[in-house]
């Protein structure tokens, strides 16, 4: 891997987006962060099926770099959490709502922003011995980067005001417990279960996919009746699609379907 602070690499169908500033735990500088928004808009927009996000050595990401921060603060304090809409927040939209699955790979440390980028993918692979936090009232701030919303949705409310406000370390196991769902494999075998959970997903109706991830984000901010018009109206989109035409003939024919994403 070259010196770059975030890598891509196609592994088939699938886009393998990698943090790597493993001397600093993958912490989020800017020079991370506006590669990382570049690497997310890239593969968002190419005919890649599917995502990994994972990053190098033993950490998946361990926030924002506070080195960074704490000079930001010395030089311009009114300006220093201007990255919190110019920087995290494109990234994590971009994570939760490109049209394609996208599959963590939470290879070790993952508190703070780091926390919020694994639970903005759809599905998550953790190693057994990850920790996680949400960090942030520890150095006297509160959520960012879309956690108040996902880690609540996750864990609920209640949970969600524990976490954040004691800030407390958690396990893998404690994560999948509490509602973070997730695959929990020994560390060595992160990398590989997130490339093939990420290649069984880029093998498999990712129309579909899409329009299911636009339901599901969006139906917090619905009732019942708004629900079940949008549910139609993607069924409705489906429905003219090949994959779901080719599928229907597989099954009658007792084969299995070949997807295409058209």
């Amino acid at each position: 891997m070259n010196g770059a602070p975030v890598s891509v690499e196609r592994d088939g169908a699938v886009a393998v987006v990698t943090l790597n500033r493993p001397e600093r735990r993958n912490a989020l500088d800017g020079k991370t962060k506006t590669a990382l928004r570049g690497a997310l808009e890239d593969v968002a927009a190419d005919d890649v099926r599917a995502v990994l996000l994972t990053g190098t050595g033993g950490s998946f990401c361990a926030g924002q770099d506070l080195a960074e921060h704490a000079a930001a603060l010395r030089e311009d304090p009114a300006h220093a959490f201007d990255t919190v809409e110019e920087d995290y927040a494109p990234v994590i939209r971009l994570l939760a709502t490109m049209p394609k699955p996208v599959v963590a790979a939470v290879n070790g440390t993952c508190v703070g922003a780091g926390l919020a980028l694994a639970l903005a993918c759809d599905l998550r692979v953790l190693a057994e011995d990850a920790v996680f936090g949400t960090a942030f009232s520890a150095i006297g701030l509160t959520c960012d980067s879309g956690l108040s919303s996902m880690l609540t949705r996750a864990v609920g409310e209640s949970r969600a005001r524990e976490l954040v406000l004691l800030a407390e370390p958690f396990g893998a196991e404690q994560a999948v417990t509490w509602g973070i769902s997730g695959r929990v494999v020994p560390r060595d075998e992160v990398a590989a279960e997130g490339r093939a959970l990420a290649a069984r997903l880029a093998a498999g109706p990712t129309a579909a996919y899409a329009e299911t991830k636009r339901l599901i984000a969006q139906s917090w901010e619905r009732d019942l009746g708004a629900t079940l018009r949008a549910e139609a109206q993607a069924q409705a989109r489906l429905g003219l699609t090949a994959d779901h035409a080719g599928a229907v003939d597989a099954f009658l024919g007792k084969r299995k379907p070949t997807f295409e994403g058209r």
